[in-house]
């Protein structure tokens, strides 16, 4: 019986150590971004920058000369961007080169911004085409951008939406390539 009760009394003082602990020193990535491999400054760069600026990676390794910044939404470790979908962004993963460097931070439009954004948080990811027909992700990543951007989301939601419907925009998906 005094056994029971000092194991019990143990693992009540385990546990109550454990949560105090958590509390105190909350964690500051997710297991999601964790396990991608994403450094503390590039987690919290996604969760508070309006803007990440990306480029392909060329067959060479190298990126392409192909830079912009753009908006996007976030959720979990993946990040979603809406483009034309005859535009480079696009056509870059439509001849094989699916992966990226994406810088997140806001330095303005990157040819103005003389290569600040690249001392920004980085890292590579792989890049797909989310299915036209995914209607769930595309609603969920574009009410993520609407919460995101809600300024400008009156004019671009339905052009996004639009765009989306019709083909003439499309939905990509970043995620961080693991070594």
């Amino acid at each position: 019986m005094i056994d029971s009760i000092s194991m019990h009394r143990r693992r009540f003082l385990e546990g109550a150590l454990a949560l105090s602990g958590a509390l105190l020193f909350p964690a500051r990535r997710s297991l999601a971004a964790a396990s991608a491999g994403l450094s503390p400054q590039a987690t919290d760069a996604i969760a508070n920058s309006p803007l990440i600026y990306l480029s392909p990676i060329r067959s060479d390794g190298q990126e392409s000369a192909c830079q912009a910044e753009v908006w996007f939404g976030s959720d979990g470790e993946e990040l979603f961007v809406v483009t034309a979908e005859d535009g480079w962004k696009s056509q870059s993963i439509k001849k094989g080169l699916d992966k990226a460097r994406i810088w997140v931070g806001d330095f303005g439009p990157w040819k103005r911004s003389e290569d600040r954004y690249k001392s920004a948080p980085n890292f590579l990811a792989n890049a797909a085409f989310v299915a036209k027909d995914d209607a769930a992700t595309i609603s969920r990543v574009l009410a993520i951008m609407g919460k995101k951007y809600p300024k400008e989301w009156g004019k671009w939601g339905p052009r996004f939406d639009k765009g989306l419907a019709d083909g003439s925009r499309v939905m990509l998906r970043y995620r961080p390539a693991t070594a």
